[in-house]
């Protein structure tokens, strides 16, 4: 393909993203659910305070990274729900530009010039694929941290990959270092993301011996050895702050996870195997059943994508156990490391969903899987392309090719209404979605901002959940809209929240309103 051609390609798909990602985000969704409320009040204590933090330990501990860039969003635009949002969308859209990156150096090998356009052809519909993805552009307009993860797996790997080839490539020592800590420091923050992203030293280790074991040379070897101490160095100085935090706080490490851990119920082996069987299903036939993270039920992937997953799947399978090609260049040698990296990619991000017995399927654990379904799903798409492109006709019937690219463009098209629709409307206007976010409570809370200051404001908290300073978790929503999180914040704007057993102590001529 010629550059320019990819080039207005990439824009197109990069916009694409934005627009689903961005759109409307001021509305949809309502609401704001209190884990994002949660990070938001942290967000302003730290503005008020100027201390920030590299791991927050309320709602069951999260790592910091997310909450202090958000605090710059918060800082310029207040504190409302989109702008927390907001840095979610900006690691969506960039997570689809790093696939792309990432899918064409995967697919980077020597091989003969009939090949070369394949890789590009797969980066751009594979980032294509996750641009309109309802499952990646629903995490990405929601203040969750876990969509860090993916960015910084997607961009680490890229460099490492990169490093490596130059290093094959016999590139100068400059180059290839550099990328190496480049990618280092990227991968290492990843650990201050998502607690799922722990599993993926596995990823690493697996892509650093297959090209130790590819490359016999000696000379290579120790440039392989250099660019990963390298890596591993930058990695380890980035993620150490955590890593410090932990030994000093080991009740923090695993947060959650040895509560909802499938190995605490009375019959591990038998969870395990069904957590298997409904997350590998999850992709194209039975999705996550909280509307928080999909539409309830519903596959993760658009039917046709869902399709195209399977059959790259399946050419991956072929590549493993057919006999070597005899293809000029080593084709298949090439393209089946790719493919074993991109298994081990979707096994090892699979480890903290199915090994959880919680809400199982789990769209949200599972989103650093997401890269590598959209990449076989691209593989798959490139393949049915060069299918449809070449039929074995007897005789010419028609303009094929023009026809053949009216049905790509109809088929990008269908994808992009349908991410639209999927989200925006079928979903975005479902009854469900308001009561998921917590609608209710943002409306409360900016009542509460437009009442009189001197009026005495108390919140009646009657809802359960986990305790946060001493208050319900839900609460931490209307906190938010109201910037009233701290006792000091309390008191300057007049606003209180009391239990149930303290109503007794609100003054008279107060103002109440009871949580529920």
């Amino acid at each position: 393909m010629e550059r320019k051609k990819i080039i207005i390609l990439l824009i197109f798909v990069i916009g694409v993203a934005s627009f689903l990602r961005l759109y409307n985000i001021d509305e949809t969704p309502p609401g704001l659910y209190p884990d994002e409320a949660m990070n938001g009040n942290n967000v302003l204590e730290v503005l008020a305070t100027g201390e920030y933090k590299v791991f927050y330990p309320e709602n069951n501990g999260r790592e910091g990274l997310f909450m202090n860039i958000q605090a710059l969003s918060v800082y310029i635009f207040g504190n409302e729900p989109w702008a927390l949002r907001g840095v979610s969308a900006l690691f969506g859209i960039l997570t689809v530009l790093g696939l792309y990156f990432l899918t064409k150096e995967l697919f980077s090998c020597e091989i003969i010039k009939i090949y070369e356009s394949a890789k590009v052809k797969i980066a751009l519909l594979s980032s294509f694929f996750l641009a309109t993805s309802f499952w990646h552009i629903l995490f990405s307009r929601i203040g969750f941290r876990a969509i860090m993860a993916p960015f910084f797996l997607t961009w680490g790997i890229y460099f490492l990959l990169l490093a490596l080839r130059q290093i094959k490539e016999q590139k100068t020592p400059k180059f290839y270092i550099m990328n190496s800590i480049f990618s280092g420091i990227l991968y290492g923050l990843g650990f201050h993301s998502y607690i799922a992203y722990r599993a993926t030293p596995i990823l690493v280790l697996i892509i650093i011996a297959l090209h130790w074991l590819q490359n016999k040379n000696w000379q290579i070897r120790k440039k392989i050895l250099l660019s990963t101490c390298c890596f591993l160095l930058a990695a380890f100085v980035v993620a150490a702050p955590l890593g410090l935090y932990f030994l000093n706080n080991p009740q923090d490490f695993m947060g959650r996870t040895t509560q909802v851990s499938v190995f605490s119920s009375p019959s591990p082996l038998k969870d395990l195997s069904v957590n298997i069987l409904k997350t590998a299903g999850m992709f194209n036939f039975s999705g996550d059943y909280n509307w928080r993270h999909n539409y309830a039920g519903k596959p993760l992937l658009f039917w046709p994508v869902g399709i195209l997953f399977l059959i790259g799947i399946l050419l991956g399978l072929r590549m493993f156990f057919e006999k070597a090609s005899r293809r000029p260049g080593g084709l298949r040698e090439e393209y089946s490391q790719a493919f074993l990296v991109l298994f081990s990619w979707l096994i090892i991000a699979a480890l903290p969903v199915i090994v959880s017995n919680e809400g199982i399927p789990h769209a949200l654990r599972a989103i650093l899987m997401a890269p590598a379904v959209f990449i076989l799903a691209g593989v798959g798409g490139v393949w049915l392309m060069e299918k449809i492109k070449n039929p074995r006709l007897p005789i010419k019937i028609f303009n094929f090719t023009l026809s053949f690219y009216v049905l790509i463009f109809t088929f990008c098209i269908w994808l992009i209404f349908n991410a639209y629709n999927s989200y925006f409307i079928k979903w975005g206007k479902s009854e469900h979605i308001a009561g998921a976010f917590a609608a209710e409570y943002v409306k409360i809370g900016r009542e509460l901002n437009t009442l009189p200051k001197e009026l005495p404001k108390y919140v009646v908290v009657e809802t359960g959940g986990v305790l946060v300073r001493g208050i319900p978790m839900p609460t931490q929503t209307i906190m938010f809209i109201t910037n009233t999180f701290t006792p000091e914040k309390q008191k300057e704007k007049n606003i209180y929240y009391v239990l149930p057993e303290q109503k007794n102590q609100i003054p008279e001529n107060s103002y109440q309103v009871i949580l529920r």
